[in-house]
């Protein structure tokens, strides 16, 4: 039987968190609140675990999972050159509705799966998630839904597609409430992601945003100018907006360019991300 812990009542929170914390110590599974959708995560440094997350949701190793992360400070222990244009957008947007796509610290002891040494990454705006990321660590996170199926907003609709798949639920209330949903999908709060890997440390190059989400382009362009954004992709049509891409917590489109340009040309260094989108 599948419990789902209400963390509006305190004795269920408490022991929500408890339960979680030792699942994700264990390489189990558990699915939190953010701000956006429901997350489905897992210890971002756990092989076993990422893996575990990955076959709950039917997808492969070419869709590796976000990582969502405790603070702005984390992104220079999991990222190498982190441009001064990216610090000013999650100096604005975290936590938030904002993932960035960098290149992942070639140190680090993980596997997310064939990333191609890029990572992405969010913070997200939500006390509980945030609490149990300040005790877990960076968690490898995508929505808490079957590949191919909506995104879930609530607990209960994760619960109903995931099972038994997930040790723990935590129930933190709707999800997506706080935001518009202007994303590329009808009622999608998705959030928005702006590949960063087509810029260099020196500024020169371009940011890319490659899925349009809860902040919008004219925001994004208010904080770095419109002159560093890559022209707006064409909009997805309702053939690209509909199954087999699912919202995750923090994530990446099969489309994601690791340098700027290359999505025409379909590099061999970009992810196969197919059933990925943002949450």
């Amino acid at each position: 039987m599948t419990v789902i812990h209400d963390c509006s009542v305190e004795s269920e929170l408490l022991a929500g968190m408890r339960l979680a914390r030792r699942a994700i110590g264990s390489g189990e599974l558990v699915v939190i609140p953010t701000d956006t959708v429901y997350g489905l995560a897992a210890d971002a440094f756990s092989p076993a675990a990422v893996q575990r997350l990955l076959d709950a949701k039917g997808r492969e190793r070419t869709s590796p999972p976000p990582v969502l992360v405790p603070g702005i400070p984390t992104l220079d222990a999991l990222a190498v050159e982190v441009p001064e244009a990216v610090r000013a957008l999650v100096a604005a947007f975290w936590p938030g509705g904002l993932t960035v796509i960098l290149r992942a610290q070639p140190s680090l002891q993980w596997d997310l799966g064939e990333t191609r040494g890029t990572v992405a990454l969010r913070m997200p705006d939500h006390r509980i998630a945030l609490e149990l990321l300040s005790e877990t660590g960076p968690l490898a996170a995508s929505s808490a839904n079957l590949s191919g199926m909506p995104s879930a907003t609530t607990a209960q609709a994760a619960a109903d597609m995931l099972g038994d798949r997930v040790s723990v639920y935590l129930d933190g209330g709707p999800a997506g409430s706080g935001y518009e949903a202007i994303g590329e999908r009808p009622g999608d709060t998705s959030s928005t992601i702006v590949d960063a890997t087509g810029l260099d440390a020196d500024g020169t190059g371009t940011l890319r945003i490659v899925r349009a989400g809860v902040i919008s382009r004219e925001r994004i362009a208010e904080v770095v100018g419109e002159e560093l954004l890559a022209p707006a992709a064409p909009p997805a049509s309702a053939v690209d907006a509909g199954a087999g891409r699912d919202a995750d917590a923090a994530s990446v489109p099969a489309d994601a360019p690791t340098r700027a340009g290359e999505a025409a040309t379909g590099s061999a260094d970009t992810p196969d991300r197919t059933d990925a989108a943002a949450s």
